[in-house]
């Protein structure tokens, strides 16, 4: 996508957004409510026209005469809501969509995958809502697709069945399936993408792998009573920088002092470097722990607003 815009009536919900997802990998995209997360996959999926900017899916222009039937083969989508009919029963659903495809994935044994073999002679209409979505699940990737579009694909599952979502997808990933989803859960981003895009007010703000947006793993000392963290932080800094450590940043933040690698990886030669520059400080009595800074942290960080774990724009 370049310069992605779109507007409804006087409400720009994208605008100028730019990103790349590349092929063979796991993309996951995150915002807020109201971010234009969901407007966006749809100008990739072909069900909105953006009012400017470009979309090219697969090397197809996605705008140009005949992309949606070149696509169509070649991609999968599965819908935040909707997208199924109602009166078929479950495994009637995939077995007709089965046979749209060339070479297919076997109905049953997708059913089974998912935990829908028991519902699968139950009309959609009687599913639950997490049955549902694991049947638009296997319906966007029943026909091999290169490219799999996913909106939300673990809102409303239990956790057994969100970690049946997770295993096919990074299997399909395995097997070469670019893959582009939206997630409001910030374990499943951490868990399965390649690559992170965060986005707000219709923009990205952010991306990168997710260790690359959290920093990884920090060492965090907290101080011994009677003392402030800027005093063990300049203590600390000048014993790492004696011991010849001054690639680890070491900051006072609130309470407590944290200490980065380059990396974000915290090996046992670190932890030794910091206990040896506090006992020679006089700060043997600190407290010594281990911080993973989470892709939530750097979240709500970035948005400055709450996390819904369920839900989106409507736009």
């Amino acid at each position: 996508m370049r310069g992605l815009r779109k507007a409804y009536g006087p409400r720009e919900v994208v605008r100028g957004l730019s990103l790349t997802a590349e092929r063979g990998r796991l993309t996951a995209v995150l915002g807020p409510n109201g971010a234009g997360k969901t407007t966006t996959i749809e100008c990739c999926e072909g069900l909105r026209r953006p009012d400017a900017g470009t979309v090219e899916v697969l090397g197809t222009d996605r705008s140009a005469r005949g992309a949606d039937a070149y696509l169509r083969e070649r991609v999968g989508v599965m819908l935040q809501e909707g997208g199924l009919p109602m009166a078929p029963r479950a495994g009637a659903v995939l077995e007709h969509l089965s046979r749209l495809h060339a070479r297919p994935l076997e109905p049953a044994a997708l059913l089974t995958r998912l935990g829908l073999e028991d519902v699968a002679r139950t009309s959609v209409r009687r599913l639950s809502g997490g049955q549902r979505q694991r049947l638009a699940l296997a319906a966007a990737v029943i026909g091999r697709p290169e490219l799999v579009f996913l909106d939300e694909p673990s809102a409303g599952l239990d956790p057994q069945s969100r970690l049946a979502v997770w295993d096919l997808l990074r299997e399909l990933r395995a097997q070469g399936t670019s893959l582009l989803l939206t997630t409001h859960l910030m374990t499943e981003a951490e868990e399965l993408a390649d690559q992170v895009v965060i986005i707000d007010a219709g923009r990205v703000i952010a991306e990168g792998t997710p260790q690359a947006l959290t920093g990884g793993t920090r060492v965090q000392v907290a101080p011994p009573p009677g003392t402030t963290a800027e005093a063990v932080a300049a203590a600390l800094g000048a014993g790492l920088g004696r011991a010849g450590q001054a690639a680890l940043a070491v900051v006072a933040a609130d309470d407590r002092v944290e200490v980065a690698t380059p990396a974000g990886v915290v090996d046992g030669g670190t932890l030794a470097a910091v206990g040896a520059a506090l006992t020679g400080a006089g700060y043997a009595g600190a407290q010594v722990s281990l911080h993973r800074r989470t892709l939530e942290d750097t979240f709500l960080e970035l948005t400055g607003r709450a996390l819904r774990v369920a839900g989106e724009e409507q736009a």
